[in-house]
């Protein structure tokens, strides 16, 4: 069966995320939403999703069609019940569709054009950009048990510190003289990823291919590096995409960060209210601050987004793409994308200046900033124009 992962209506919640990739193309856990869905399913997916991103996320379509919505998190009873659909028909959760067996062409996601399967079963969405740090643990430790079930670790070099016995490195980890803890969750490192020495890891914790940890950092799970990136200092509940950096001290605690992101030594962010009273959030789809109900959350930060030294970002701040930030003070709750300044004052990035700035990181990592990658960042920042 042909998979295609679509866009559906969390997509606008979960900007500034999702205006740079798919919403399948989310990291949660170890793997991204699409990952997940190959490994499990042993077949390639492809993307529905919005036009200025398709030809970087292609589709491919055939005269049958699974698909699958790109927020819903897969796990075996819901992969079961999505494999027994039949032709015509789609499985529905409340108001919410889940996956559609399409024979038409039409790719359509719209109940009425279906049969609709009621399902019933727990599952998990990413509806807000809070749950990719909310459930992280959950989805950690199902991608952890998908890849290293029947296998191996390689061998955990002498001279660390072991607690618990879930600890999975794949071929070329490296770590050293440092303390991990999987007694609380499990800990993967992947390819050639490594941890320099004196590093504290409690688990769940991710540290994805070619990542690294530097010297002497304290992580607290479920946490998440992505691939490419390099992380240090204090870290507390967080998903880093990948091709970011934190590379110096300071606390990131409950946050997320996107592709191609740098703090600052000694950045820091509030992650709890002063009052403890839950934090609002800044939501693109509903054009205002949301009660997120978490009493727990720090810093959304979209990518291309970098800060300079010592900056501190309040509590619930939501940072667009391609935005540059320095100075002293708490810069604003939410900071458009292509902005440039602090919390004295904001101007517009100019997408020459972001654009040579992206080449430049790119190139730090053998990544090409090309025509397709340009493309994307000049449609942001022509539809978030408005937002300065």
């Amino acid at each position: 069966m042909n998979l295609i992962l679509f866009d559906d209506n969390r997509r606008n919640h979960l900007l500034p995320f999702t205006y740079t990739r798919p919403v399948a193309d989310l990291r949660i856990g170890i793997l991204t939403i699409r990952e997940k869905w190959e490994k499990l399913s042993g077949e390639k997916t492809s993307f529905l999703t919005q036009d200025y991103l398709q030809k970087k996320f292609p589709i491919h379509r055939e005269a049958s069609n699974l698909l699958i919505a790109g927020s819903i998190l897969p796990d075996n009873d819901l992969f079961r019940a999505i494999q027994n659909l039949k032709a015509g028909e789609m499985l529905i959760s409340g108001d919410t569709p889940l996956a559609a067996f399409d024979v038409s062409g039409g790719l359509s996601i719209h109940p009425s054009d279906y049969q609709t399967v009621a399902y019933s079963a727990k599952f998990h969405q990413i509806k807000n950009t809070w749950d990719i740090f909310s459930l992280n643990g959950i989805a950690l430790e199902w991608d952890f048990n998908l890849l290293t079930s029947g296998r191996k670790s390689s061998p955990i070099p002498e001279g660390n510190t072991i607690m618990g016995d879930r600890i999975f490195l794949e071929e070329g980890a490296k770590v050293s003289c440092s303390i991990l803890n999987s007694t609380t969750g499990p800990i993967y490192l992947g390819k050639n990823a490594e941890v320099w020495e004196g590093s504290i890891i409690r688990g769940a914790f991710a540290l994805c291919e070619e990542a690294s940890v530097k010297l002497g950092a304290k992580i607290y799970g479920p946490t998440t590096v992505g691939p490419h990136s390099r992380v240090g200092g204090e870290i507390s509940n967080c998903v880093i995409q990948g091709y970011s950096n934190k590379g110096h001290d300071g606390f990131l605690g409950n946050s997320v960060l996107g592709e191609w992101c740098n703090l600052g030594a000694d950045t820091n962010n509030s992650n709890l209210k002063n009052n403890y009273a839950s934090v609002k959030l800044w939501n693109y789809a509903e054009q205002q601050m949301v009660n997120t109900g978490l009493q727990f959350c720090g810093l959304m930060m979209g990518d291309h987004s970098k800060c300079g030294i010592n900056t501190m970002f309040n509590t619930g701040t939501v940072v667009g793409v391609s935005a540059n930030i320095y100075g002293a003070g708490f810069p604003p709750n939410f900071i458009p994308s292509f902005s440039w300044g602090g919390a004295g004052s904001l101007t517009e990035y100019r997408f020459d200046q972001a654009a040579e700035t992206a080449t430049r990181m790119m190139e730090r990592r053998h990544v090409d900033f090309d025509g397709t990658e340009k493309q994307i960042l000049e449609h942001i920042f022509s539809i978030t124009s408005g937002e300065r």
